[in-house]
């Protein structure tokens, strides 16, 4: 059996209202007035490898359905560094293990660079997305990977 949670930690019931940010019934969340939100990945980090990917999606949730993820990183150079792609696995065994093997490659290494590759939320539906290159060694790593469900939006 398969559970998924998308927790966000901000918010606690209180009273029949949602605390701190008031949603849904007073229309406060700054995703509820929007009909989407952009979100780089990482934030000021971005892509690289060693940064805590799921703990940047726990913290930055909710996602909602037309939100874009954008995903900069650096592109590979003649000094080395290590050169990092986007991936979009198929589900949840594949994210665990790094099974790269029916993956979607949707950035290649040099589309992170500049305003970076940007990706949209279109259903909801979990979302596992992972760093291939190297053989999937940073996915392994537990870091370059994370996962999003982006919620639909209640018609305020």
């Amino acid at each position: 059996m398969f559970v998924l949670s998308m927790a966000n930690f901000n918010y606690t019931w209180a009273g029949g209202k949602w605390n701190k940010t008031t949603c849904p019934y007073d229309n406060n969340h700054p995703n509820a007035t929007q009909t989407s939100n952009k979100f780089n990945v990482g934030g000021s980090e971005n892509w690289h490898y060693g940064f805590d990917y799921m703990d940047w999606a726990r913290k930055n949730g909710p996602f909602f359905v037309n939100d874009t993820l954008v995903f900069k990183y650096d592109a590979p150079n003649a000094n080395g560094g290590f050169p990092h792609s986007v991936y979009l696995l198929p589900n949840y065994w594949s994210f665990i293990k790094c099974d790269l093997r029916r993956a979607m490659r949707i950035a290649n290494p040099n589309q992170g660079a500049g305003k970076g590759f940007e990706f949209v939320l279109k259903k909801s539906q979990p979302y596992f997305f992972a760093c291939g290159e190297h053989g999937g060694i940073h996915c392994n790593n537990g870091t370059m990977k994370f996962v999003v469900m982006p919620l639909k939006r209640w018609p305020f």
